[in-house]
Parts: structure tokens; sequence; C-alpha cells
């Protein structure tokens, strides 16, 4: 077994798998169900000043994303603090409390949640470009709660800009990213209605938002020196391996916790450490931040080919719009004078009969 311990922000966690904010999260059962289902850490759902009034409907699964127009928690914040944060220590796993929006609403709510955070998370999805908000924000949370605090980016900013002005105002970490949007789907079964309530339109997440957030957190990791928390698109280990190469620390699931329930987070951890001893690392301290040594590619030739793996399959020439591939009694071949280095083949063959040249 690989060791999958994790350092995080003083807290010494199992593994670096933990829920993120939103439905998963909703209320104490819910975060107890997590940490039953396998959690290292606990993230609440974001409360404000105030319950947020969320439309119905307000979530529609598409298999490769996910829409939503969840907002902060519909519970008031005196739900919270008088019920739910006192059942969910229970769970006897680090806390960490979701807050929003803008540094008057964190100077309120952050004293009051003290007695039961481990950290604070803070939303920036609502806060515009300039950094100061965000800023003054963070430093109300550190002046008010006294614990290490975490600034969520949103994937639609210039993320190493804002991570350093988070880093700059006191943050102790980054979570990244936040659902995008806003984005539409049409019921088309239904007269062309939309799946979303409230103004039609929602949140992406899902398996199509991990592109954007692997982006972001390999953004943020050249530039700051805190650590980073993955979100976005997270089912299975090999989904954790990727975050960690790119340089998050420890990563949050929400849409798989949705749609497969709160044992995916025990699931995924094993994934990882079977992943791990396949491919000879001894724990999840060895492969993170790879990706951050590792220079651009350049393809200057045309991929390698190795017959004796080929299964004939015909992927690869089906997809190369350049007619470079073709079969020989069903074993790959090459048109070298065709080939435009593209590397679609490569994420094609489902074997390794084509590999990569420098």
């Amino acid at each position: 077994m690989a060791d999958l311990t994790t350092k995080l922000l003083g807290f010494t966690l199992e593994h670096p798998i933990m829920p993120a904010a939103g439905p998963p999260v909703r209320n104490a059962a819910a975060l107890l169900a997590c940490a039953a289902g396998g959690a290292s850490a606990l993230v609440t759902k974001t409360i404000s000043v105030r319950a947020a009034a969320v439309p119905a409907p307000n979530m529609a699964d598409f298999k490769t994303y996910f829409l939503n127009t969840e907002l902060w928690s519909e519970l008031s914040p005196e739900q919270w603090l008088e019920e739910e944060y006192a059942k969910t220590q229970s769970a006897g796993l680090p806390m960490i409390i979701g807050l929003g929006y803008t540094a008057e609403d964190i100077a309120e709510l952050a004293p009051k949640v003290a007695p039961f955070a481990d950290a604070i998370e803070l939303s920036t999805h609502y806060i515009s470009d300039d950094p100061e908000p965000m800023q003054a924000a963070v430093r109300a949370a550190i002046e008010g709660a006294g614990v290490p605090v975490l600034v969520k980016m949103s994937p639609f900013r210039e993320p190493q800009r804002a991570a350093l002005a988070a880093q700059e105002a006191g943050a102790a970490g980054i979570v990244a990213v936040n659902s995008f949007g806003p984005a539409f789907g049409v019921d088309i079964a239904n007269g062309g209605r939309p799946w979303m309530g409230g103004q039609g339109y929602g949140w992406m997440s899902g398996p199509a938002l991990k592109p954007i957030g692997l982006r972001m957190v390999y953004d943020i990791a050249r530039v700051v020196d805190i650590p980073i928390i993955g979100v976005g698109g997270i089912s299975t280990g090999a989904d954790v391996v990727e975050y960690l190469m790119v340089g998050a620390t420890a990563v949050q699931i929400c849409t798989a916790a949705i749609t497969k329930g709160p044992q995916i987070f025990g699931k995924v951890a094993r994934q990882l450490d079977r992943w791990l001893d396949k491919h000879g690392y001894a724990s999840v301290a060895e492969i993170q931040g790879l990706t951050l040594q590792q220079g651009i590619p350049q393809m200057t030739a045309p991929p390698t080919l190795i017959p004796e793996k080929c299964v004939g399959c015909g992927l690869c020439v089906t997809s190369c719009v350049y007619d470079a591939l073709y079969l020989v009694e069903k074993k790959i071949r090459i048109h070298a004078e065709n080939c435009e280095k593209c590397g679609l083949c490569l994420s094609r063959c489902p074997t390794g009969a084509l590999q990569f040249v420098n």
C-alpha cells in the first residue's frame, strides 16, 4: 500500500480527498454521511448572513457535465450555529467552514463559526475582478476566526493575479475551481424548455470542468507558496493523480458525490492507492507537482509504431484527418510523409501502440 497521508494547513489527513461545498454537505447528516463514506476532512456548505432562496428545479445530470442553480446554504446561519456544526463535530475530522460573501458578511459570521472551524473557505464566485473585496474578506475572516483561511477561485478569472492577491492578504491556501457559467441546458423531449429553474441557466460542473480546473491549479501552483486544493470533475483515483501532478496538495469532490453517493470518497482513495502501487510510487508526496517539472512537449517526428501492441481497432485511422495512418492485416502502419504530428492518435490508441517522439 502507498502512503496516502496528506499534510494540509497543519492537519494530518488519512488521504487527500474531501467533499466540496454544495448539496452533498447541505447539513450535519449529509456531512456525517461523507465522513462515513471515507472523506478525510469535511467542508460545509457555504453560509451567508441569510438563507438562500434556491430555485427549483436546480440540478440536472448530463453524464459528461452537470448543471445546477445551487446557491449558498438554504439553511439559516442560526440553524448551522445552533445545530449543524455541533452535530458534525462527532465525525472527529477537520472541519472547513464555508462562508460568503462580502467582507462585512464575513466579519459578522467569522467570530460566530470560530468555535467549530478548523479552517474557513471563502467563495469568490460573486466578487468582481478587483482583488480588494476578496482581500478584505480574507482579512476579516482571519481577524474574526483566527484559523487558516482558504480562498475558492472562480474558473472565469485570471487565476495567478487573484491567487497572489489572496496570498498577499494572508490566505493559507487556494481552492480551485468553482463551477463554470452561466451555462444553459434544453430539455428537447419537453418542448425545448430550460432544464434549470430561476433564470433558466445555471453553473456547469462534473467531468467537463476537469480540464479547466487542472489548468487553474497548474497556473496557480507556479506562482504561490501556499497549498492548493483541486476541484472539478473528480470521480476516480486517476483524476486525483492529475490534480496532484499539476500542483494540488488535496482535492475536493462535489458532483460525483451527488451522482454516485457519499461512498465515493473512500472508493476514490482506494483507487488512488492502487494507481500509486501499480506505477511504482510509494506515496502521494512523490507525484505532487510532477507536471510542474515537465517542459511543454514538442512533437518533432511522427509517432513511433509498436505493431505488436496494435489490436486493429482502427480508432486512430478513423480520426486521422491527414490520412497518415492505415492498417495492414490489422496492424498499424503510417504514411510518414502525411503525418502533421498533431498527436491525436496518441490519445486515441487504447493499447499504447503509438508512442510520443520528442
